[in-house]
């Protein structure tokens, strides 16, 4: 039996905890959520990276939909424009329950193994979208948020990320009231797209574990995507989870300088850098024929997991691909059909059963069944907090 079989034969029985796949986005931005037009029971391929034939080619257990809004939105625009995202995959699930299943817990992650669909979780992807409220916070949490992202490219006024200027330094008083009522309610706490300040100050301040949804190592690729050695080692430490993106541009050094030089072009264009759709791949398709592009690769991801296990350890790292949110994929693994393709270069690498379904299924399951339990305990003896940033931080400047 090759590997490429073994692969596919361990995701049927511990298949794949995807941590972040931006398909509402896609469909939001696509089609204005016309399911119709994005029918996701049939082949997709030709629009998005993402529909439920290839899921299932792909071994995926569950995924954690991404719920995330431009940093464009900001105030109650954000808010609404959450709502809008949880709505589209509520009524996802509604129109194919026989493939996934809603999940809360741990426990329905586990269910919708044992019955042959896929679990379908979310993740808010930016602070932004509570528009710094703790009431906000747990309305998401109500509605079935299980992850915050605590920034996305850009800060929040009381959180720093990695690809803007310093603001507060980290985490303001504030933003550790935000991990503290995250703890609270049993929210996971994501620190993908935060500054290493943040990530730091997060780590400092959480008694539940924390999880990484889609980043890399940052000693394989120094880019500040990434996740540094001693935030590794402080994971660890943590019981938390740092779930590998596929994203070339984090993934490849050869990529940093050429995705740079692409994003010019499509601003020069009057499109956003994120920007998928069809109209905006013509025009990465012809700023590609004439600047060819670094291509990441299977073992390319494989190298990344090979040092997070070397750091943080086996317990502490899972997968996060990004599908839908990028313009580009590392070859073999160019939709969300492709994961046997990484377990298969694993294998090869000499990973063995048990730490691939690590890897793959035990430990987002057990993350959240850790965190479902920080709840249980600071929800006996805390209230909800009604803090605001104005009392903890002061006034606006």
């Amino acid at each position: 039996m090759d590997n490429l079989d073994r692969a596919r034969l361990l995701l049927a029985d511990h298949p794949v905890v995807d941590g972040h796949n931006d398909l509402p986005w896609a469909l939001r931005e696509q089609v204005g959520y016309d399911l119709d037009a994005r029918d996701i029971a049939v082949d997709q391929s030709a629009a998005l990276h993402t529909d439920i034939p290839r899921l299932r080619a792909g071994g995926v257990g569950a995924q954690f939909w991404s719920v995330y809004v431009a940093t464009d939105l900001a105030g109650d625009d954000a808010v609404s424009a959450t709502l809008e995202q949880i709505d589209v995959v509520a009524e996802l699930l509604a129109r194919h329950p026989a493939d996934l299943r809603r999940a809360l817990t741990a426990d329905d992650m586990e269910q919708a193994r044992a019955e042959g669909r896929i679990a379908s979780l979310m993740g808010a992807e930016g602070g932004h979208s509570i528009n710094n409220s703790l009431g906000t916070l747990r309305s998401l949490y109500a509605l079935g948020v299980r992850y915050m992202t605590l920034t996305h490219n850009d800060n929040t006024d009381w959180a720093d990320s990695a690809t803007d200027a310093p603001g507060v330094g980290g985490l303001s008083e504030f933003g550790r009231e935000v991990v503290r009522e995250m703890n609270r309610v049993g929210m996971l706490v994501d620190l993908s797209h935060v500054a290493a300040t943040t990530m730091r100050d997060a780590l400092a301040t959480s008694v539940a574990p924390v999880i990484f949804s889609h980043s890399s190592a940052r000693a394989v690729c120094d880019h500040p995507r990434n996740v540094p050695d001693d935030v590794l080692r402080m994971l660890a430490a943590n019981g938390g989870l740092a779930m590998a993106t596929f994203v070339p541009k984090f993934v490849l050094p050869e990529a940093v300088e050429w995705t740079l030089a692409a994003d010019r072009n499509m601003r020069e264009h009057g499109l956003h850098h994120l920007d998928t759709t069809p109209a905006a791949m013509r025009v990465h398709a012809d700023f590609e024929a004439s600047h060819p592009r670094p291509v990441a690769t299977v073992a390319t991801i494989a190298d990344h997991l090979g040092h997070m296990r070397e750091i943080a350890g086996i317990d502490h790292i899972g997968i996060g691909g990004d599908y839908d949110g990028t313009a580009f994929l590392p070859t073999g693994l160019e939709d969300v059909s492709g994961y046997p393709n990484l377990i298969a270069e694993l294998l090869s690498r000499g990973w063995s059963d048990a730490d691939l379904a690590k890897l793959t299924w035990q430990n987002a399951v057990r993350v959240l069944r850790d965190a479902e339990a920080v709840s249980r305990e600071l929800s006996a003896v805390h209230g909800p907090s009604h803090a605001t940033i104005e009392a903890l931080d002061g006034p606006a400047v």
